[in-house]
């Protein structure tokens, strides 16, 4: 399969319009206040220089079943939430004991452990309390509680904490390809899942909308670790904006010790190209989520 190009599409640019988006609003929900330090943690590494992906999806996945993005900020702010705890928490010297983050000092070299510990519970509990203090009222309850339900599901053993889990356990050791998977699509996936599918449920999508984007989700998320592998072993720490070869260091589990590194920059490849297939053949009207895709090959292959 080929890889779509957007011709017509600035993705750098739609990437910095959402960006700017996001950012004013998890400005105004990670507001300063007592205990400063706490809230100064918690705002440290969530608003850290990064593309947003996450979030954007969500705001994308909205716009692509015609909702109000009004409904969605809150939610794709939620999320960048959920994603900086689990930086910090995967950070800490006892996880991956990294010092650097989007190029700059991880959040326990700058607060110490303690608070970098407890800026991440901070951020797990409150980032499903912004989707429900924040969330316009138009939207149904209904479905602010399956928002809300399936992002706690994401977020813990069921998700990020269960996959995060396996992964440590797998350290040293052969897996089997079903505990491979595991760790790939719930320490990544999950969370890409939801981006995806919570812009939709906001936006009151159709059942068929809802599976689409479902399922170009479980492909960009799984490549999305695949080429987060890959850049670990080929990529810089100024381009990466973190430490590089730390996977090797630690003896994990990823598609390239396994497969090799020229078969998983093919399998990205095809996961990507069949994500903008699904999206193309299902009609959604979203260059975005084609060019977003693509550019998680282009990653890969320079």
């Amino acid at each position: 399969m080929k890889i779509l190009h957007q011709e017509n599409f600035n993705l750098t640019e739609y990437l910095g319009e959402n960006k700017k988006l996001i950012n004013s609003a998890l400005e105004k929900y990670l507001e300063i206040r007592y205990p400063n330090t706490i809230w100064e943690a918690m705002r440290y590494t969530t608003l850290l220089d990064g593309k947003r992906i996450r979030p954007v999806l969500c705001l994308e996945s909205a716009r692509a079943c015609s909702g109000n993005i009004e409904y969605v900020i809150p939610t794709a702010c939620a999320i960048e939430m959920i994603h900086a705890q689990s930086l910090i928490h995967d950070d800490l010297p006892c996880m991956d004991n990294d010092d650097l983050r989007r190029g700059k000092p991880t959040n326990h070299k700058v607060f110490g452990e303690s608070i970098a510990v407890l800026a991440g519970d901070g951020l797990l509990s409150y980032a499903p309390q912004v989707i429900i203090q924040n969330t316009p009222k138009e939207v149904d309850n209904k479905i602010l509680l399956q928002v809300v339900e399936e992002l706690l599901t994401v977020s813990g053993p069921f998700g990020l904490v269960g996959g995060q889990l396996v992964d440590i356990e797998s350290e040293n050791k052969e897996i089997d390809l079903a505990t491979f998977n595991y760790i790939h699509t719930h320490k990544t996936g999950k969370l890409f899942s939801f981006a995806l599918r919570s812009g939709a449920l906001l936006a009151k999508a159709t059942e068929s909308q809802l599976n689409t984007l479902t399922e170009y989700a479980k492909l960009i998320g799984y490549a999305f670790q695949i080429a987060d592998d890959i850049l670990d072993i080929t990529g810089t720490k100024e381009s990466l904006g973190k430490t590089p070869g730390k996977d090797l260091l630690a003896k994990k589990n990823t598609h390239p010790s396994i497969y090799g590194l020229q078969e998983s920059i093919n399998e990205v490849d095809r996961l990507c190209s069949l994500a903008q297939q699904i999206i193309s053949e299902n009609n959604l009207n979203t260059p975005a989520l084609i060019a977003i895709a693509g550019s998680i090959v282009q990653k890969v292959r320079k």
